[in-house]
């Protein structure tokens, strides 16, 4: 069985007795301590802290260098060793508040530790300040999806919702077509890589109206002779459109702009009879009739087959009587009918005087350019003379004269001041 050893000094029952008996006290190293005996009178001798060896020798007990043990007396600073005890302190400009047990960092000057608490303070604003503009932001996009009828459109299945950002990618590499009173229109791009017409509109009132409007309108029609409206974004303050991209352009640009290009007669006629199978469609073939009201050749795009669409559906009007009556509008009044401008009633007989745009496919001339108004002129033309040739486009005069004295007569009856004598 294991033995315990457990002894002491027995000629004084306690260290204050031995101590008195100079010649007999056994604790002889300065740097021992007397212990009285626990078990029994007596005493031992250890020594003391931050020494070792034997204290029962006049120099038995000598000094630990405590920074070679760390492990057993720690230190995360600079270790200095002293007489039975260390220090442990952070170098130079360090601090720490236990370097026993803490390491020490970098102890900035007053002026850095200011410079250092501002700049996080100025952080920390620029945190909540940003947190604050999105929240603001996302709220103003909130209240522009709904005020622009967003719980109404977004029931709409064939009319796709854009965001803003779905917005920023399509726009990243865009080309500006083109500038107008109501906005801009740019070519860009889907994420699944469909080209695209971005109608950008200026931020009025009267622009907002008419953009909404539009996206009520162009829900309703989907047909070859109108240009297809993608989707629109509702969270900014007008909604943005997206519409397929028709890669010639307008007829506008064709006759007169920076399209210019030859047009064989066939293709005018084409043209023509396929915009009025457009203009049909949206007179009798959807649930309810919608006018255009400002049908001209800036708003006849033209595809890779110069396949005619109609477009810009901003001033429309389902007819319903409560709407028949547009108020105050912007037009091009070149092409609006003057029975319209008298009236403000928007009818089908409006848009049949759609015959100015035919005139300009025949005679290649602005309805109206200088001081000369393309219909009055025609008007007394073909009035005085029962003959127009010298109107016409110089690259139809030696084509069929027939066809083209029809569609002379076509154009006086839709161009007629009284609506009751135009074409149905």
């Amino acid at each position: 069985m294991p033995v315990v050893l457990d002894w002491a000094i027995r000629d004084s029952p306690t260290c204050k007795e031995a101590r008195k008996k100079k010649e007999g006290y056994a604790c002889k190293s300065s740097n021992s301590r007397c212990l009285d005996s626990t078990n029994g009178p007596g005493y031992i001798c250890n020594c003391r802290r931050g020494y070792e060896g034997n204290p029962y020798n006049e120099r038995g007990c000598t000094d630990i260098n405590e920074c070679e043990h760390l492990d057993h007396y720690p230190c995360k600073g600079d270790c200095e060793n002293k007489e039975g005890s260390y220090e442990c302190t952070c170098p130079k400009h360090t601090n720490s508040p236990n370097p026993f047990k803490e390491r020490c960092s970098q102890n900035l000057p007053l002026g850095a530790r200011i410079i250092v608490g501002a700049i996080g303070g100025l952080f920390i604003i620029a945190i909540l300040v940003f947190l604050w503009l999105l929240h603001k932001e996302k709220r103003r996009m909130r209240d522009n999806f709904e005020k622009n009828g967003g719980p109404i459109l977004e029931k709409i299945n064939n009319i796709k919702l854009f965001n803003k950002e779905d917005i920023r990618k399509i726009l990243k590499n865009k080309k500006i077509l083109g500038n107008g009173r109501f906005g801009t229109v740019s070519k860009g791009h889907t994420e699944d890589k469909q080209v695209v017409a971005v109608k950008e509109p200026i931020n009025r009132k009267s622009t907002n109206d008419q953009i909404v409007n539009e996206i009520i309108i162009q829900s309703r029609v989907i047909h070859k002779n109108i240009v297809k409206l993608i989707g629109c974004c509702l969270q900014f303050k007008v909604p943005t459109l997206i519409y397929e991209f028709v890669p010639k352009g307008s007829l506008d640009d064709i006759l007169h702009g920076k399209n210019h290009m030859p047009l064989k007669l066939g293709l005018r006629l084409q043209i023509a009879a396929e915009s009025a199978e457009g203009l049909a469609y949206m007179h009798s073939k959807t649930t309810t009739t919608i006018l255009h009201g400002d049908f001209k050749p800036a708003n006849i795009l033209l595809n890779e087959k110069f396949m005619p669409k109609i477009s810009d559906f901003g001033i429309s009007r389902l007819m319903v009587t409560d709407m028949q009556h547009t108020g105050y509008i912007i037009f091009d009044r070149a092409y609006v009918d003057p029975v319209y401008r008298q009236t403000e009633q928007l009818t089908t007989k409006s848009d049949i005087y759609f015959g100015v745009v035919l005139l300009e496919l025949i005679t290649r001339k602005k309805a109206s350019h200088s001081d000369n108004n393309l219909p009055g002129n025609f008007l007394d033309t073909y009035t005085k003379d029962k003959s127009v040739t010298e109107l016409l486009d110089k690259e139809l005069r030696e084509d069929d004269q027939e066809i083209l004295g029809h569609l002379v007569g076509m154009i006086m009856q839709c161009i007629n001041l009284d609506v009751n004598q135009r074409p149905g």
